[in-house]
């Protein structure tokens, strides 16, 4: 199953500029996402990270990973009308960085749940080449709380 921008949205609360998927490529409700971002230099966390060497935030790698693992955990019909929020990372390693042409490709496993708390492996690629690991953590809550 794959799903658009504006499907996402139906999922994930995240909006511009703060979504940061632009497609899923492939999922399973309650299991796992492939999604992608394709990195742009008009991204407005490049005027400042860095002026003279354009690179993506490490931080905004994660939070595009979370989101994978939010599409996973919030696609069960029901998840839906919930949200993901981040509860933690874990053994978070960056190997290459990102720049703008890249089509970040991003994995998220999801390992384990324990009632409303989720587990999650996240692998996010350039290329084929591996650029981040790291293991995540969420917490299911409903919207209004």
């Amino acid at each position: 199953m794959t799903l658009t921008s504006d499907e996402i949205q139906k999922i994930l609360p995240h909006r511009y500029p703060f979504l940061l998927l632009d497609r899923v490529t492939e999922y399973e409700p309650g299991k796992f996402a492939r999604a992608i971002k394709c990195v742009s230099v008009n991204e407005p966390f490049f005027q400042g990270h860095f002026p003279e060497y354009s690179v993506m935030p490490g931080v905004l790698i994660l939070e595009a990973l979370a989101q994978a693992g939010a599409i996973a955990l919030l696609s069960p019909p029901e998840n839906r009308g919930k949200i993901a929020l981040f509860g933690g990372v874990k053994q978070a390693r960056f190997r290459a960085p990102v720049t703008p042409g890249d089509v970040l490709e991003l994995d998220c496993v999801i390992t384990r749940m324990h009632g409303a708390i989720g587990l999650g492996e996240a692998t996010a690629t350039v290329n084929g080449k591996n650029v981040c690991t790291a293991e995540l953590s969420f917490a299911i809550m409903e919207e209004n709380v």
